[in-house]
């Protein structure tokens, strides 16, 4: 009885995650293409009208994500979906989290893997949304360096640029070592820094998974930690000494 529950339990995993990935991919291909392909022939603003649509996208994803799986209880902080004209740093322990933040802001940015950007049709929108190179893989370029010169205007604006500083998920739930990337764009915009937590969204996508995680019970919140607003002018200024109180904190909002 006990193999049998466990088989019915993989045959759900299986199709549920079949049908997530069909939709994230049929359906952008049979719903969302059409948008993304008239935004840029003819929007003068392609940049935020991808990321709207990339927010959309999402959204539509994560309602059919509690739609087949309602056994996870999701609880994202009303703080955190109020984050507007900031650096978001988080801990990152799944595949999800960053497709999550893409859902919760119609405009938002982040630092992508410069192999992601070779991949077809998805490298292109990630280059029109305005996502950012890695530059600890790409080094550089002209055109990296005017994107990072035009984030103190997208800020401005309400947009967000989410980072999760460790720069790959957590097998362990420990914090990794911190790149530097998002805290040199935040002092070079004198942007705030918010801070955020994420917990249990490896117990339903774990790393190195293919499969949901459907036939359990958890909670998974999204949480603001703190926030931060350095005087970036201040002689005393130290971005190795903010990165240390950033990781300080994570770490111990982690830990609860």
């Amino acid at each position: 009885m006990h193999g049998q529950s466990g088989r019915t339990g993989l045959i759900k995993d299986f199709s549920i995650t079949l049908i997530l990935w069909i939709y994230y991919i049929v359906g952008y291909l049979l719903f969302f293409s059409p948008f993304y392909l008239y935004v840029l022939c003819f929007s003068n603003r392609r940049e935020e009208s991808f990321q709207k649509l990339n927010n959309l996208l999402h959204r539509c994803f994560f309602a059919l994500v509690r739609c087949l799986i309602p056994r996870v209880t999701w609880r994202i902080s009303q703080e955190v979906r109020d984050i507007r004209s900031s650096i978001i740093v988080a801990n990152h322990v799944s595949f999800l989290d960053p497709i999550l933040f893409v859902s919760l802001f119609d405009k938002q940015k982040t630092i992508v893997k410069g192999n992601y950007f070779n991949l077809p049709v998805f490298g292109g929108i990630l280059r029109t949304s305005g996502y950012i190179t890695s530059l600890a893989e790409a080094g550089p370029t002209e055109d990296m360096l005017n994107q990072i010169k035009s984030m103190g205007t997208y800020l401005t604006g309400g947009g967000n640029i989410f980072v999760f500083p460790e720069g790959t998920r957590s097998r362990n739930g420990h914090i990794g070592p911190f790149d530097k990337g998002a805290f040199r764009i935040a002092r070079l915009c004198r942007a705030p820094i918010q801070v955020v937590v994420i917990r249990n969204t490896d117990k339903l996508y774990s790393p190195d998974h293919f499969l949901f995680n459907t036939h359990e019970n958890h909670v998974i919140e999204v949480l603001l930690a703190g926030s931060f607003q350095p005087e970036y002018d201040s002689g005393s200024f130290s971005l190795s000494g903010l990165m240390a109180e950033v990781r300080t904190l994570m770490e111990s909002k982690v830990k609860q």
